[in-house]
This record gives C-alpha cells, structure tokens and sequence, in this order.
C-alpha cells in the first residue's frame, strides 16, 4: 500500500487509470481467427491473433493495429 502526499485531486491523480475498451469482436479473414476492432467503412483494426499459423505472427499485415478490409 502506498500513501501519496499530494495537493493534486484525486481524479487528477489517477486519469488515464481506467480505460474503456471499444467493442472487439471475432472473424475469419483468410483462414485465421482474429480479434478486430470495426472502424467503419466496412475496415477493421486488429487487435490480435487468435488461431493462425506461426508465420502469420512475422507478417506485418496482420500485426496489432493493422486495418483490413472485411468483405
């Protein structure tokens, strides 16, 4: 436990502590399940691999934060 002497208010301290996740959901794109994070414009942002081959993880068009297109 730690006390923290401090004249800065409690929401001042601990902003950015909390942060909401966006809504995930689960697809197949090209043989693989991945976590994406729809952007709209029928695009998604992947947030993770789920089921894929090794090689996949090396290839930098489905590393976290890359956008695909969903059909």
């Amino acid at each position: 436990m730690t006390t923290l002497y401090t004249v800065l208010s409690m929401e001042e301290v601990f902003a950015g502590t909390i942060q909401i996740q966006s809504a995930t959901t689960e697809v197949s794109y090209g043989g693989m399940l991945l976590q994406v994070e729809p952007i709209g414009g029928g695009e998604a942002r992947i947030v993770r691999l789920l089921d894929c081959p090794l090689a996949a993880y090396l290839d930098p068009a489905y590393a976290p934060g890359a956008v695909i297109r969903l059909a």
